[in-house]
């Protein structure tokens, strides 16, 4: 396996990016070897993959991801546990779920996506997934798995993708179950959320109570895991800062004390407006949400968007994920929240990139193997027509997937005409 990748435009994802020419990329064993002028390229050896001027750049990181989901439209309220519960009833429905997890894991591969952190996913599916990719038995991206997270009766998606801990002890017990499962993460919902809350203006009601956050991460932080946290209030925030969680989900507005916890803590925001947006700025008559639903989509939508401007202002990094699997929201649409994020955050297009790729893989911790176009890391990257410094909307349309070396040419998922046709009129 050694392939030379020549007369592309490089986009290497670091800080500064801008655009290279005339450097081949040369790749050995799923690794960049050297990323050097090609006239001074020795191409003795290696198949050559000419790039005719498109551009490429590392595959992104999509660090918010629950694999269970299809992203399909709802006219009504889906009773998620009552559908968890009947996959698992006997070994042909989870086989079913399994496979469809699996597919999923895939769509993200082909959309673009060459590195997942899934935050709550049915029983142990998402770990198994992760070793069957690794060990060649499957195709997907690269995966930071997090399987079923911790949350409380009643709570964020308990009984679906969430055990429901009645006691300290019950999620400490999670927690180490975790571990057996060879977890890469633990997940908390600490606040509920949109299609949680039954009035205005409680979306992010505070749930979990704070000695079972601090008493999860003490545990999960002796055991070397991180601990990111569901959190859509200002109050869920301070609790999840306040007692150990290293990133805060979704986000809300922010005072001088988060900020100041953000620091101490060194923990990051992952701004995931996606999932937001379809209940704050669509007609009722199409998301079929209720007024009480749409009224607090927009205060959600609205926080998420003022915490990130909040972080960008006080240097606190920032990583993308799109909440994949709730309604309109599907496994293949990851480059929409980057486009989000520059529209709505007013961030630049390259800083965009930069947060979905480099700074992704920092606070994942793994930007040692992925997240830029540099020598001695994995050889994940995607290869597009146009130039997504100049318009995102580049990123819709992938010529060919790079993962671990491996070329897939011209990548389809099936595309659900409804999403986006929708989604559409916000770009």
């Amino acid at each position: 396996m050694k392939d030379a990748y020549i007369n592309g435009k490089i986009i290497d994802g670091t800080k500064e990016m801008q655009v290279k020419e005339e450097y081949a990329i040369l790749v050995e064993q799923g690794k960049i070897k050297d990323v050097v002028l090609q006239e001074e390229a020795d191409l003795t050896g290696y198949n050559v993959v000419n790039l005719k001027g498109n551009y490429i750049m590392p595959g992104l990181i999509n660090m918010h991801v629950h694999l269970a989901g299809n992203g399909k439209p709802q006219k009504k309220q889906r009773d998620n546990a009552k559908l968890v519960n009947f996959l698992m009833s006997n070994p042909l429905t989870r086989a079913i779920a399994h496979n469809m997890v699996s597919g999923f894991a895939e769509m993200e591969l082909l959309s673009g996506v060459t590195t997942i952190r899934t935050v709550g996913g049915i029983r142990d599916f998402d770990t198994r997934v992760r070793d069957e990719i690794n060990c060649g038995k499957k195709r997907g991206p690269r995966i930071l798995a997090g399987n079923e997270g911790i949350s409380v009766p009643h709570g964020h998606m308990a009984g679906s993708v969430a055990i429901a801990a009645e006691t300290i002890d019950d999620a400490l017990l999670q927690v180490s179950k975790a571990k057996e499962q060879n977890v890469d993460l633990i997940k908390l919902m600490i606040t509920g959320g949109v299609l949680d809350a039954k009035e205005r203006g409680v979306p992010g009601e505070l749930k979990m109570a704070p000695e079972m956050v601090k008493a999860v991460c003490d545990k999960a932080h002796e055991l070397g895991f991180k601990v990111a946290a569901h959190v859509e209030s200002s109050d869920g925030v301070r609790v999840a800062l306040e007692n150990g969680v290293d990133s805060i989900e979704h986000g809300a507005k922010l005072d001088d004390h988060m900020i100041k916890l953000f620091k101490e803590n060194h923990a990051f925001l992952c701004t995931t407006l996606s999932p937001a947006l379809p209940y704050a700025l669509f007609d009722r008559s199409i998301t079929n949400a209720s007024e009480v639903e749409q009224f607090n989509g927009k205060v959600v939508f609205d926080g998420i968007i003022e915490c990130a401007k909040q972080a960008l202002e006080n240097d606190i990094p920032i990583v993308l994920g799109n909440d994949v699997g709730c309604p309109w929201i599907t496994q293949y649409d990851f480059w929409r929240e980057l486009y989000y994020f520059h529209k709505y955050v007013g961030v630049s297009n390259a800083y965009a990139i930069y947060c979905a790729t480099l700074q992704a893989a920092r606070m994942a911790g793994i930007d040692d193997e992925t997240g830029s176009i540099e020598v001695g890391k994995s050889a994940d990257m995607i290869v597009m027509e146009e130039n997504p410094l100049d318009d995102l909307l580049a990123l819709r349309h992938i010529e060919s997937v790079i993962m671990r070396g491996h070329r897939i040419d011209h990548p389809t998922n099936k595309i659900n005409e409804q999403v986006k046709t929708e989604l559409d009129k916000f770009l």
